[in-house]
Order: C-alpha cells, then sequence, then structure tokens
C-alpha cells in the first residue's frame, strides 16, 4: 500500500505541476512543453526532490511518449511524408554530419581519449523527435510541408543515430562488429520501408474484420495493439520504441479518419505525454553546474550542437527556400531524451568520464530548452500553415 501510495503522489506531482506550468507558459505565448519540463526540474531530485524517478515512473514516462508519437503518426498521411522523402533524407544526412564532426573536433581539441570525442558526437548527432512533435501538435501545422520534412528526417535521424552508436560502442571494446551492424541497419531500414509503403495498405483491408467486432470502440483497441506491438518490435530490431509507435500511428492514418482514431487518441496523449516531459526534467542534475570548466565546455558543446544541426539541415532543405529551411533547421535541434540515452550508454560501458556524461546532459537540456520557443514564433504565420504542397 504504501508503494502504490508513493506512485500516485509521484503521479499527482508530474501531472499537476507540469500542467500548472504548462498553463502559464502557454499563457506567456510560449511552448507547453518547456513549461513541462521546467516543472520536472524543479520538482526533481535537485531542487524539491518531490520526484524521485522509479522503474513505474519510467515506464509509465515511456507510454507517454509511445503515445505521443503514435498520435502524431495518426496525423501524418504517408502520402504526405512521400512527397517530401528526398528532401527528409537529405536533411537527415547533412544534419549528422555537421554536428558529429563538430562535436569529435572539440572534444579531441580539449585533449580527451577518443573514444570520448566519439561518444560527444554521437549525442549530438540524433533528433528528438518528441520534443519538436509536440511542439508541432501544439501549433497544428502537424499537416505542412515544413512538419512533414522535419518528421521524416527525426525518424531517419533515429536510424542514423543508432548506427553511430552501434559504431562508437564497439570502437569503445576494441572493435566493430560489421556483420551485426549491417544485420541491425538492413532490419531498420526494411522495417520502415514496409509500415510506410505496405502499412497503409494492410491496415486498409481489415476494415470488413475489424467493423465485425463486438469490442466497444473496437477500431481503438486494435489501433492501440498495434503501437505497442509496433512499438516493442522497434526495440527488438534496436531503435527507440517511440519510432515504432510513430510508424503504427503512420500505418492507420488513412483509416484512421474513417475510424474517429485521432479522436478517441487525443485525451490518452493529453493524460500520459506530460509525465514524459516532466520526467525528463527531473533526472537533470544541477549539480554540475558547480563545477566552471564542465559548465563551459558544455556551453561550448551547445552552441555547436545548436549551430551543427541548424545549418546542416537548413542546407540540407535549402530547395525549399530560406524560409522554411530555417524552420526545418530549427526544428531538427532539440536532442532531448535521446542526447541523453547515448550518454548513459557512454557511462554504462565506463568508457565516459563524469564530466563528459554531465556535458552531454547539459547538451540535451539546452537544445531541447532552445528549440521550441523559437521554432513556435517563426511557424505562427500565416504562410507556415499553409498546409503541405500536393503536387
Amino acid at each position: 500500500m504504501q508503494h502504490s501510495g508513493d506512485l500516485l503522489f509521484g503521479l499527482f506531482v508530474m501531472f499537476g505541476g507540469g500542467k500548472l506550468l504548462a498553463e502559464l507558459f502557454e499563457r506567456l505565448k510560449q511552448p507547453s512543453v518547456v513549461g513541462e519540463i521546467l516543472a520536472g526540474v524543479l520538482l526533481g531530485p535537485s531542487l524539491f526532490s518531490l520526484i524521485r524517478p522509479t522503474s513505474a515512473i519510467n515506464g509509465i514516462a515511456e507510454i507517454g511518449a509511445i503515445f505521443l508519437l503514435f498520435t502524431v503518426g495518426l496525423e501524418t498521411k504517408p502520402s504526405q511524408l512521400l512527397r517530401v522523402g528526398g528532401t527528409a533524407a537529405l536533411v537527415a544526412v547533412v544534419g549528422v554530419v555537421f554536428p558529429f564532426a563538430f562535436g569529435f573536433v572539440f572534444v579531441q581539441w580539449m585533449n580527451h581519449k577518443i573514444v570520448e570525442s566519439f561518444f560527444v558526437g554521437a549525442a549530438m548527432v540524433a533528433t528528438s523527435v518528441g520534443i519538436t512533435a509536440r511542439v508541432l501538435a501544439d501549433l497544428r501545422v502537424l499537416q505542412t510541408r515544413v512538419a512533414q520534412v522535419i518528421l521524416g528526417a527525426a525518424v531517419l535521424d533515429d536510424i542514423l543515430g543508432m548506427l553511430v552508436l552501434a559504431v562508437v560502442s564497439s570502437l569503445s571494446a576494441g572493435h566493430i562488429n560489421y556483420w551485426q551492424l549491417a544485420a541491425v541497419t538492413a532490419e531498420a531500414v526494411t522495417f520502415a520501408l514496409l509500415m510506410v509503403f505496405l502499412g497503409p495498405r494492410l491496415v486498409g483491408q481489415l476494415r470488413p474484420a475489424v467493423a465485425r467486432l463486438q469490442t466497444a470502440n473496437s477500431p481503438f483497441v486494435l489501433s492501440v495493439v498495434l503501437c505497442l506491438g509496433l512499438s516493442l518490435a522497434s526495440v527488438r530490431i534496436g531503435m527507440a520504441a517511440i519510432i515504432g509507435a510513430f510508424l503504427a500511428g503512420l500505418a492507420l492514418a488513412e483509416e484512421g479518419e474513417h475510424w474517429g482514431l485521432q479522436r478517441s487518441a487525443h485525451p490518452v496523449m493529453e493524460f500520459l505525454a506530460p509525465f514524459f516531459f516532466v520526467l525528463l526534467g527531473a533526472e537533470v542534475n544541477l549539480r554540475v553546474l558547480a563545477n566552471s570548466k564542465v559548465v563551459v565546455m558544455a556551453l561550448v558543446i551547445s552552441v555547436l550542437a545548436i549551430i551543427g544541426k541548424w545549418v546542416g539541415c537548413g542546407l540540407g532543405a535549402l530547395g525549399l527556400g530560406p524560409k522554411d529551411a530555417v524552420r526545418i533547421g530549427l526544428g531538427m535541434v532539440p536532442r532531448g531524451e535521446v542526447g541523453l540515452i547515448v550518454a548513459v550508454v557512454g557511462l554504462h560501458l565506463h568508457t565516459i568520464s563524469d564530466a563528459i556524461y554531465a556535458v552531454v546532459v547539459i547538451m540535451s537540456i539546452v537544445t531541447t530548452l532552445f528549440a521550441p520557443p523559437l521554432l513556435r514564433l517563426v511557424l505562427e504565420t500565416p504562410q507556415a500553415r499553409e498546409t503541405a504542397e500536393t503536387e
């Protein structure tokens, strides 16, 4: 009973505190997600210690991230995503090369071990699609060409980031398993392509069978099963669970309008997603700021991370025009939980120091907090709200 009471108290504080600051930030014309992250910083172990991450809270937060990306996928039709596929691929590739090079070269210049340089570069590679997706959803611009490119590039970024992390992890062990790397690459790419090209057709063929089900709200029940199943498959392959959730939503997007899935999924997402963002803030350790050398290095890395993604991804999107290139580059800046995952992997492998770990954590938080307000500013225009081009 005591354990249940502690869990309920944590959830109550996280949801109530997160929504309170989210409302405050909305009134200040800022993204609500920033308020939820800062609520986690205030309520977490570094300050008031009202939130202490546990396995149960971590699990609920992860489910929140899964439903967030599932809902985003439901509002993103594959046909729209495919129209910007070439641009998204270019944005993803260039957006990986620039930040990795910046991070690697700077850490080497600071005379750290080469494996630490690789880990910092890897942490700067991937984009946190969860952060940007929440801002795009809040602004109701998921159907714009800019949003489609960002989401497509972010999914590719996760695959590329996974490969970079696999290489770096192998280097920390003294060798690279090329066969394993090739197998993981093939599995990830095949999985994503199947969901984009064949997923909608398979779901469409299920419509008669779903209509015969007696379970209440059976289309939504089926969609949740598919969401959790593909999230699990994504983890088994080696990608983040949220990518599988996004692809599940993508596969259901066409039928989703007929079944009313968006209407059913949105309240669930609104309840669960804040736990993910509040926990992200609660995991910030403010005590690392006591070391001035670490802070200076972290700020430099943060600036390089912002410039690397903004400029790199912006260059990849120049074919859409300078204004959209700026918006897309900015939308790819947040590292969020992805950067933190890389940092934790390095720490668990005993290949990076506590200082480098702190640097990556600070970089992840700075890039996460930097992009949403500016992204909202550049997207809140009539031109930015135009729907994606159909031709």
